[in-house]
């Protein structure tokens, strides 16, 4: 069965549900851009898209307010940018949903 979302819906989707498990809150929308390497009124259209199709909602005015109302299992993996890099200290591979949260550290 297709899923309600497009393929990048379920990217951004897919990434605000990885980013809760790992930092315990919502990813900011400048969080957004640096992953999926866009720019701020691209994201908040996103936003803005996503809390209307009713798979998000959040708190105006209040920072990292985003909830998922999508189940998590209907989720695609989290993909994000198709690049690779490696982090400085160590060399050793980043997956592209591991860089964003290294970055916001």
């Amino acid at each position: 069965m297709k899923p309600p979302y497009t393929e990048l819906q379920g990217q951004y989707l897919a990434y605000v549900h990885q980013y809760v498990i790992l930092n315990g809150c919502a990813p900011s929308e400048a969080d957004m851009q640096r992953f999926f390497q866009v720019t701020p009124p691209t994201v908040h259209q996103m936003v803005l898209t996503l809390e209307r199709r009713g798979f998000i909602q959040r708190i105006p005015g209040q920072a990292r307010s985003i909830t998922l109302m999508v189940p998590p299992e209907s989720l695609p993996p989290c993909d994000g940018p198709k690049t690779v890099s490696l982090t400085k200290e160590s060399d050793i591979a980043i997956l592209p949903c591991e860089r964003a949260f290294l970055n916001s550290c």
